[in-house]
């Protein structure tokens, strides 16, 4: 009997292969790889006999594999029935966690449900680096080391494409997320390679593998990280991949260990102490020893010491601030802003204003100071919230809903709720700029925000721009210097409003 039921289950296999009749025997050669490394591949050249009913066929060896290989060629986009198993594929990721791994095979955009999965191109592939490309897919599936030299793929290190909202759950074991530039892979791989040998856990896009929804791994890990470890030059200033990574640290209150290998600060960085590498050399023992506490006090959830420790690394030293000009920091606002990244635009916003004023480095503005602030800046930054939330979000917003209080400024105590930033003139704001930002989110269904899904569009009117920096949440006097920074900037903004 028991023989009998053994023999009706049908096979298991390690990955299906996915492809256009036109890839066949691109995709056998492929077969064949993985075959060789010791992994059963479900390829319908081999698998399908005759008699067989080819649609049943195929649906029992998908839920029978554990992974999928999606080769995308110019001739699959073609293939109506190639772009339904592709999308059959995805459809299984989604509901039981089957590792989806696009290939493209020829240069041809990635299809959209393929678009946020961790790709590997084997376009040019030919000879030996086909067969290293076919060996590393292979130890990914059977989920062994890959023997590689440590060096990151130029695949994992591309920009991909944010997905919908959906629940981040923590990493098994949170880590130092090091972040870095394409072009500075070689130190930062390196960086990352000390840290874990000298025992701490460690993540970067080096770690990512083909199959694993790129954008969200990332936020996974940066939301619960030990600290964000940033390689400072002027390629990682310029680019987007890693100016989000450190806005979605500072949106979580995430410790920053900035490493300065070239050129200046960060400009998202630039009220941080930072490590000075500009020698090229790694960190030394005190360095490590100091990484090594922090991360005791991370996982035995004490207050982080990372403001004396970091002061302690760079030596106490600073350099000068990377500048952003107004129209580059506009035009990144607006791309945030058409992403609906809400919080990663808020934080932008917040540091334009204080670098108009001078103030980047110290975090925050007084009264006097509010004429630095140029008022076209300030006129933009409303433009750009204010279409973008047809009217609900922006400074101009903020000034209708300031209660009138004569020739004097309203209390910070009044704006902040007028604005939904506390509940009532004596009630408290949230300690956390992660668990304030939630309250402009999108509604559950007993009236509380969706804390398990990421913010949507905010719909408290005029909650944005806060001009508050979670940088400073770990100083005493974090409250007044930001009551003290929207103050002043509405002191600025009453100015705005009557030349207009």
């Amino acid at each position: 009997m028991n023989q009998s039921l053994s023999e009706e289950l049908p096979p298991s296999y390690d990955v299906f292969l996915s492809y256009a009749a036109d890839d066949a025997a691109w995709a056998r050669t492929l077969a064949e790889q993985l075959a060789g490394h010791g992994l059963s591949p479900f390829l319908d050249q081999w698998s399908i006999e005759p008699g067989d009913i080819v649609l049943h066929r195929v649906e029992d060896a998908l839920r029978a594999s554990a992974h999928g290989i999606a080769v995308i060629s110019p001739a699959s986009v073609r293939d109506a029935r190639a772009m339904d198993e592709y999308a059959v594929l995805a459809t299984e990721a989604a509901s039981r966690g089957l590792r989806f791994i696009p290939v493209l095979l020829g240069h041809v955009p990635t299809p959209p449900f393929a678009a946020h999965r961790v790709w590997r191109d084997f376009s040019d592939a030919t000879g030996r680096e086909f067969t290293l490309r076919a060996a590393e897919l292979a130890a990914v599936i059977a989920d062994r080391p890959a023997g590689a030299d440590g060096s990151p793929s130029p695949d994992t290190l591309r920009a991909t494409h944010p997905t919908p909202p959906r629940p981040v759950i923590p990493p098994p074991r949170p880590a130092f997320v090091v972040c870095y530039a394409p072009g500075d892979a070689t130190y930062g791989s390196r960086l990352a390679g000390q840290l874990r040998v000298a025992g701490l856990p460690v993540w970067s896009t080096d770690d990512l593998r083909p199959g694993d929804a790129h954008f969200w791994t990332i936020r996974q890990q940066l939301r619960h990280a030990v600290a964000v470890v940033v390689v400072m030059t002027p390629r990682s200033q310029d680019s987007d991949d890693v100016t989000r990574m450190i806005l979605e640290g500072q949106v979580h209150g995430r410790p920053f260990v900035p490493v300065l290998l070239d050129g200046d600060v960060n400009y998202h960085l630039a009220a941080t102490w930072y490590v000075d590498a500009r020698d090229g050399a790694l960190l030394d023992t005190a360095r490590l020893d100091l990484l090594r506490q922090l991360h005791e006090d991370v996982r035995e959830n004490r207050p982080v010491r990372l403001p004396e420790a970091a002061h302690r690394l760079s030596g106490g030293s600073r350099r000068p601030v990377v500048a952003m000009t107004g129209s580059a920091g506009l035009e990144r606002l607006r791309a945030h802003l058409a992403e609906d990244e809400y919080e990663h635009a808020d934080l932008l916003t917040t540091r334009l204003v204080l670098e108009a004023a001078g103030r980047l480095t110290e975090g925050w503005l007084r009264e006097r100071q509010a004429n630095g602030v140029p008022l076209d800046l300030l006129a933009g930054i409303d433009a750009l919230w204010n279409a973008r939330s047809d009217g609900r979000q922006g400074f101009g917003r903020q000034l209708a809903q300031t209660p009138a209080r004569g020739r004097r400024a309203p209390r910070f105590t009044e704006l902040g709720t007028a604005l939904g930033w506390r509940d009532a003139p004596e009630a408290p704001v949230p300690r956390l700029y992660r668990d304030f930002v939630r309250r402009s989110a999108p509604v559950g269904e007993l009236g509380g925000p969706r804390a398990d899904l990421e913010p949507g569009p905010p719909r408290l009117p005029g909650f944005f721009p806060t001009l508050r920096d979670p940088g400073h949440e770990n100083d005493p006097d974090w409250y007044d210097r930001w009551s003290s920074t929207v103050l002043t900037a509405h002191a600025r903004l009453r100015e705005w409003k009557a030349a207009r």
